[in-house]
């Protein structure tokens, strides 16, 4: 039998997509965005998409190499729909183990091109690509912390969230809460999110150090990201820690 090439594989996923797009389910995935958000939607749910890459995956596994799923990404990438590149990132994702250092360059490079400009397509994308990079190679942290500082609100926020799913478990807790705290005059609401998102992961590995960088930090903190960051602890610890970060 043939190989299947990236672009074939491609061309097929999108058709198959464009196929099994509903009416309804794009009017519901639009109402978790703002009107001016830049999303286009097929119209598919989460189990369906999943699906979909699985089958898709199903007709190269084995004769694939990474080099084969990282240009099939890059077509998917470059479709306007959301759901297109979920499937390009998850059919990568399952070739993690052989991810090369030198990948950081080609993701970065994606969201730099404007391919994931909203906050869904970004969140998809960080822990299933650049976050197996930081386990492999933890001293790539570091260059990703630099992200913070570009003018790319989406790589901001792709840094931070890189590192959700390791602080969750305790780890890169250091580079967590230096890029919050570089971040604490961000003025976009999906940075103040995202900052509290990763301090309440970080906070399940280590309550105390939380609390403490609450306290010593206060008012300088956005308050939508002191809300996400407080949401694991108790009723009367919130209460007491809105009142005392409060400017």
């Amino acid at each position: 039998m043939p190989r299947t090439t990236p672009r074939q594989l491609a061309l097929e996923v999108r058709s198959v997509l464009a196929a099994a797009g509903d009416a309804r389910t794009i009017a519901r995935g639009l109402t978790y965005f703002k009107p001016d958000d830049d999303v286009l939607l097929y119209g598919i749910k989460s189990s369906g998409l999943r699906n979909i890459e699985k089958e898709a995956f199903q007709k190269v596994r084995g004769a694939w190499e990474l080099a084969d799923a990282v240009a099939f990404c890059d077509l998917m990438s470059r479709d306007l729909h959301f759901e297109a590149k979920m499937v390009g990132v998850l059919l990568l994702g399952r070739f993690k183990s052989d991810f090369k250092k030198g990948m950081l360059a080609t993701v970065k490079r994606w969201i730099m091109d404007q391919r994931f400009t909203n906050w869904a397509a970004v969140d998809g994308l960080a822990p299933a690509l650049i976050t197996p990079l930081v386990k492999s190679y933890p001293d790539l942290a570091v260059r990703i912390g630099r992200w913070t500082s570009s003018r790319n609100m989406w790589l901001r926020r792709a840094a931070v969230v890189t590192f959700v799913p390791l602080a969750r478990h305790g780890v890169q807790l250091d580079q967590a809460y230096g890029m919050v705290e570089d971040l604490l005059d961000e003025n976009h609401d999906l940075m103040h999110k995202a900052c509290g998102w990763l301090l309440r992961e970080a906070g399940k590995a280590d309550a105390a150090r939380l609390e403490r960088f609450l306290l010593n930090h206060g008012p300088r903190i956005p308050r939508t990201t002191v809300r996400y960051a407080i949401e694991r602890f108790p009723e009367r610890k919130r209460k007491s820690l809105l009142a005392k970060t409060r400017g």
